[in-house]
C-alpha cells in the first residue's frame, strides 16, 4: 500500500471515517464543495470548464467570498496558507490569470490549470513562477512539501494557522518520483466482482461499455493503477514531513490534521475505462482521516460524512458558527471528540453531477460527452439513484442494497414497493433544492424499512 505512513500518522493517531463521500465525483465541483461547504446546486460549479463555472469570474465574485478560508481570514485571527491544485481552470486569462489570488489566503502557491508534476506554473501570491523538469527543484509534490515546511518555519507563533496542501497526485499523468518508478511491480487494478463485467440494469452510458475489455485495455489499466500508487509514495513523504515538523515545533498536539480526496476513480469496474463522474461507490467514496486535540486514537466511525461537511467542521474548530454562513454541510467535530450524539446524525447524503454537455442532439445518444444529470440519495445501507439522460430523454432509477451487494451488481429498483420509492424520490427532490439549514434536516426513515 502506498500511504502507510499517512495511515499511521493520521488515521491510527485519530479517527477514520469509513463512509465519507463527495458531493460530486469530479475535481472542480467537488473542490468547490470542499471550499464553500455547499452542494453543487448552490455553488453552481457543474464541471471542469470555465463555462461550467470552474474558477470563472462568476465563481470568484459570488462564491470565493463564501469559502471557509474567507471566513477565517475575515475575522483576522488565522494565518492562511494554500499550496497546490486549486480549481482546474485557475489561472485562465479569461478569469484574471495567475494574478488572481482568491479571498481568504494570506500565502498563496497555486498551480495554474490542471494536474502536472513537471513543467508547470505556480501563482506565488499572484506572480507567475515557472518550473521545469529537474527532479530536485521541480517535482511538484516535493515542491509543495518544501513550501509547506517553509511556511511552518516562518509563520507567526502568536496567531493560529490554517494550511491547505492540495497535491495533484495521483491524478494523471501519473509521473512518479525517480526513486519510486519501479515500486509495486506486481500490483494490478482490483479484480472485484464488478471488474470487467457488463453493467446490466444500469443507466444508458454504463450499458455502452464494451465487455469484456481487450487484453491491451486491461494491461493499460493495470499499468496506470501501479503508476498512481507510485505517485502516492511522494504524498506519503509529504505528510510525514509536515507531521514531523509540527512534532519538532511542539505544535502537533494542538493541531487538527485532515486527510481526504476530491473524488474516487474507476479502473475497469463494469468494463468502464479509467475516469470518475459516475454515481457508483468507486467514484463517490473517498478516504477521510483526522487527528487532533480531544480525538482519541484508533477510532473508526461508520457515520455518513460528505465533503460539504469539511468547511463547517474547520470553522467549528476555529470557533465560528456554521449557522452564520450559507453552508449546506454539518460540523463533525462533536462526533470526533465524543461530544456529539451519533443517533441524531444524518441518515443520508446527496451526490450530484450535471455532466459536460453537448449541443448535438441524437436520439440514439452515440456521444461520449452528453448531458447526463444524476442525483444520488445515499444511506448507510442503501443507494437510490435517479439518472436523467437529456439527449435520450430517459430517466432511469437504480437502487442497491449495499449490505448484501457492496459491488452494486443488482439493481433492485423493480422489487421495492412503489410507495417506498416515492418516499425516497421525495427526499431526493428536497435535497437537490435544499440550501443551508434545510440540507441538514434528518432523513425521514431508516434504511432497514426500505429493503425488500
Amino acid at each position: 500500500m502506498p500511504l502507510v505512513k499517512t495511515k499511521k500518522l493520521i488515521g491510527d493517531a485519530g479517527i477514520t471515517f469509513t463512509n465519507a463521500f463527495v458531493a460530486s465525483p469530479l475535481c472542480c465541483p467537488s473542490r468547490a464543495s470542499i471550499l464553500t461547504g455547499k452542494y453543487p446546486h448552490n455553488h453552481h460549479v457543474v464541471n471542469n470548464t470555465l463555462e461550467g463555472n470552474c474558477s470563472s469570474t462568476a465563481w470568484q465574485k459570488t462564491q470565493e467570498p463564501e469559502t471557509f478560508s474567507a471566513f477565517l481570514q475575515k475575522h483576522g485571527t488565522y494565518q492562511t496558507f494554500f499550496a497546490g491544485k486549486y480549481l482546474n481552470e485557475y489561472g485562465s486569462k479569461k478569469a484574471g490569470g495567475v494574478e488572481h489570488v482568491p479571498l481568504g489566503w494570506d500565502h498563496w502557491f497555486a498551480l495554474e490549470s490542471n494536474s502536472k508534476y513537471y513543467n508547470y506554473t505556480l501563482s506565488v501570491n499572484g506572480r507567475a513562477q515557472r518550473h521545469g523538469q529537474n527532479y530536485s527543484e521541480d517535482y511538484l509534490t516535493d515542491v509543495l512539501a518544501n513550501i509547506s515546511i517553509d511556511f511552518l518555519e516562518n509563520k507567526s507563533n502568536r496567531r493560529p494557522f490554517f494550511m491547505m496542501v492540495s497535491t495533484p497526485a495521483p491524478h494523471s499523468p501519473w509521473t512518479a518520483a525517480p526513486q519510486y518508478e519501479s515500486s509495486f511491480p506486481n500490483v494490478k487494478a482490483p479484480r472485484d466482482p464488478n471488474f470487467n463485467i457488463h453493467g446490466k440494469d444500469k443507466h444508458w452510458l454504463i450499458r455502452q461499455a464494451k465487455t469484456p475489455m481487450t487484453n491491451s485495455s486491461v494491461e493499460f489499466l493495470d499499468n496506470a493503477y501501479r503508476k498512481r500508487w507510485r505517485t502516492l509514495l511522494s504524498v506519503d513523504d509529504l505528510v510525514e514531513k509536515v507531521v514531523r515538523k509540527l512534532e519538532v515545533s511542539g505544535e502537533l498536539s494542538n493541531t487538527y490534521i485532515i486527510f481526504t480526496s476530491d473524488n474516487g476513480y474507476h479502473t475497469g469496474q463494469f468494463s468502464l475505462p479509467m475516469d470518475k463522474r459516475q454515481l457508483y461507490e468507486f467514484d463517490i467514496r473517498v478516504p477521510l482521516l483526522v487527528r487532533g486535540p480531544y480525538i482519541k486514537p484508533n477510532q473508526t466511525s461508520p457515520l455518513l460524512i460528505a465533503n460539504v461537511d469539511l468547511g463547517p467542521t474547520i470553522l467549528d474548530i476555529a470557533g465560528y458558527n456554521v449557522n452564520e454562513t450559507q453552508m449546506d454541510g454539518m460540523s463533525f467535530l462533536p462526533i470526533m471528540t465524543g461530544k456529539g450524539n451519533s443517533s441524531t446524525w444524518r441518515s443520508d447524503v446527496l451526490v450530484e453531477y450535471e455532466g459536460e454537455g453537448s449541443n448535438i442532439s441524437d436520439p440514439a445518444c452515440p456521444l461520449i460527452f452528453f448531458l447526463i444529470l444524476f442525483f444520488v440519495l445515499y444511506m448507510c445501507e442503501i443507494m437510490f439513484v435517479c439518472v436523467s439522460h437529456h439527449l435520450c430523454l430517459q430517466v432511469f432509477v437504480e437502487v442497491y442494497n449495499l449490505t448484501a451487494d457492496p459491488f452494486q451488481l443488482s439493481n433492485i429498483a423493480k422489487s421495492i414497493d412503489q410507495e417506498v420509492l416515492e418516499k425516497m424520490n421525495h427526499r431526493l427532490m428536497m435535497l437537490q433544492s435544499c440550501s443551508g439549514r434545510s440540507c441538514r434536516t434528518p432523513g425521514v426513515y431508516d434504511s432497514q424499512s426500505v429493503l425488500p
